[in-house]
């Protein structure tokens, strides 16, 4: 399982690179990993650009996708992301969800917690409302969608 934490977490004295290195975890003889450091910088090409910055020289978005792509270096079976929109401008923002997206057209399995309808709704298949402690809802996107009773009532859109 991999963790992306709402507050991201870097290790803001190594670079973008070391950083990364750290995420990388050791494979079975003869088994691929789904995911390299090419890979990495591919689905986040500023990350290869800031390769030897000190990650807390980073931007908040820039940290945001180096934690993401620190988690997939270490080839989870499950990605768990926690809030990955906090804090970020739209356009970065943008780009987070492109590349969440291009994750689960890979068939990476991930758990979004988030907030932000928007983003939810670009990235997700299923979704799961939470309320007091408990699931009001749970089905298909397109389902979700037609209950604008619970959007209204436990997101306050609709």
């Amino acid at each position: 399982m991999g963790y992306v934490p709402e507050h991201r977490d870097v290790f803001p004295t190594l670079s973008v690179h070391e950083n990364l290195q750290l995420g990388v975890a050791p494979h079975p003889r003869g088994r691929t990993p789904r995911f390299t450091l090419d890979e990495a910088y591919a689905l986040f090409p500023v990350l290869r650009e800031r390769r030897r910055t000190r990650a807390g020289a980073l931007s908040g978005g820039e940290q945001q996708m180096l934690t993401l792509a620190r988690a997939l270096l270490g080839d989870p079976d499950l990605l768990v992301i926690d809030e990955p929109s906090e804090g970020l401008a739209n356009l970065v923002m943008t780009q987070v969800a492109q590349a969440l997206r291009t994750l689960r057209d890979r068939g990476v399995a991930m758990l979004l917690i988030e907030q932000r309808l928007v983003m939810a709704r670009d990235v997700a298949n299923r979704v799961a409302v939470m309320g007091h402690g408990e699931v009001v809802f749970g089905g298909e996107l397109a389902a979700f969608e037609a209950r604008t009773d619970v959007m209204r009532e436990w997101l306050g859109v609709g």
